[in-house]
């Protein structure tokens, strides 16, 4: 039986608020076993941005990442974010690690080639993105490595690069080695039946609910792209999805993602 492997991901919104990332990582500290997180970067980064003159540019919810931005977003994300969730676990007993995809080569991405929009220096994750047997042997030295979301193409470039995609990822190139539940934590208990009543969460959604759920227009606009993300993992091989609440991951409530 292979050994178990918890990853989960937190989103800006727990970042941006000191008191709830606080309580979400005192309840990471206690679930047991193996584990991995990987962060976004909240607000910070963007109001960094303000306060130098420069105005943060958005499509489609995606950030622009010119050079100036990029500079911005690193020094954010994988310095002062990374290392105080990194310090909160150590308070809390966790030995975590904390590491961008360059560190170690631990996930080498490719830059997005430009289309319609130019995004910049935005990354996006191959099929052999991720250094599985480096992290296989930080798990296995019980280290719990917490990523940000900046990535690197093996040439000396630093990209940009969606956190849940960094979760749906490592969780595919992992799940031939671990039993792995995926996690993604927000500021609701579940992927909601009714958006405006935070009490209709719905417990179990399969891949053919999904599919008549979003037709019908029941899963919210941006809940989308995280759940094809869920999906698409499951069908990689991953045993679990959970998209829960950040800071009640140890409680009943949360919406269990399944194949059927």
């Amino acid at each position: 039986m292979r050994e178990g492997l918890k990853i989960f991901k937190i989103g800006g919104g727990i970042i941006d608020d000191e008191r709830q990332l606080r309580q979400f990582l005192r309840e990471l500290a206690q679930v047991p076993g193996r584990k991995l997180l990987v962060h976004g970067g909240g607000k910070g980064a963007s109001q960094m941005l303000r306060d130098l003159g420069i105005e943060p540019q958005m499509v489609q919810g995606r950030r622009i990442t010119d050079a100036a931005t990029l500079d911005i977003v690193t020094m954010f994300y994988a310095g002062k974010t990374n290392k105080q969730v990194v310090a909160g676990l150590q308070a809390e007993g966790v030995n975590a690690l904390g590491l961008s995809g360059a560190d170690g080569n631990a996930i080498q991405a490719v830059k997005r080639p430009v289309r319609d929009v130019d995004y910049g220096f935005v990354g996006d994750l191959p099929a052999h993105a991720v250094n599985v047997p480096l992290l296989r042997q930080l798990l296995e030295t019980d280290l719990v490595p917490v990523f940000c979301a900046i990535t690197h193409d093996g040439a000396g470039q630093l990209l940009n690069t969606n956190a849940d995609t960094i979760a749906s990822t490592l969780a595919r190139a992992l799940a031939p080695h671990y039993a792995v539940a995926l996690h993604y934590c927000f500021e609701k208990d579940g992927v909601l039946r009714d958006v405006n009543d935070d009490t209709s969460v719905i417990p179990q959604i399969t891949a053919a609910e999904y599919q008549a759920l979003k037709a019908a227009g029941v899963i919210a606009a941006g809940m989308v792209p995280k759940l094809d993300n869920a999906f698409a993992a499951l069908e990689a091989g991953v045993e679990r999805v959970v998209i829960e609440h950040a800071l009640r991951i140890n409680e009943p409530v949360k919406t269990v993602l399944c194949r059927s």
